[in-house]
């Protein structure tokens, strides 16, 4: 038996395969939805995947305004901020949220960026996400492909 042959793989910036991928949000529940693309944002779908390394994919989400969310979560959900004065707790909900100029993004994005990791690899791995919520984007140069994320576990 080589034991040899038995080595882990350890990724690191050089050698991270990472590709550009587009991820349409139409009928998606919100927070499935993002659970998924934070796993495409980590690498976690990727055999040589690496915890400490950035090597997930960049993700292209566009009809982020076509999202779903269940039950009475438009309203019921409560997001809280501070703003590091007195008092300046505040709080939004979803609805509020979508309401605003650029909302959609805004509600996609903090929802993925909940469910990444709370460090700097956590600060990388958001600016690899792009969010549009129409069906247009800016990143056609790239030669983006389009996956199922229903496939995705």
């Amino acid at each position: 038996m080589d034991t040899l042959s038995y080595k882990t793989i350890s990724a690191n910036k050089q050698t991270a395969h990472k590709e550009w991928v587009i991820v349409d949000a139409t009928d998606q529940v919100l927070g499935r939805f993002g659970s998924k693309v934070a796993k495409l944002l980590r690498g976690k779908y990727k055999p040589d995947f690496t915890p400490h390394v950035d090597c997930g994919d960049n993700v292209i989400v566009i009809n982020a305004d076509k999202v779903k969310l269940t039950g009475n979560k438009w309203t019921g959900r409560v997001y809280l901020r501070y703003t590091g004065y007195p008092g300046g707790q505040r709080e939004s909900t979803p609805a509020s949220i979508m309401a605003k100029p650029n909302g959609a993004e805004e509600l996609v994005k903090r929802v993925v960026k909940g469910m990444l990791p709370k460090n700097r690899l956590g600060n990388k791995l958001i600016r690899n996400l792009y969010i549009y919520a129409g069906s247009e984007h800016k990143q056609m140069a790239q030669n983006p492909q389009s996956i199922d994320i229903n496939s995705l576990k």
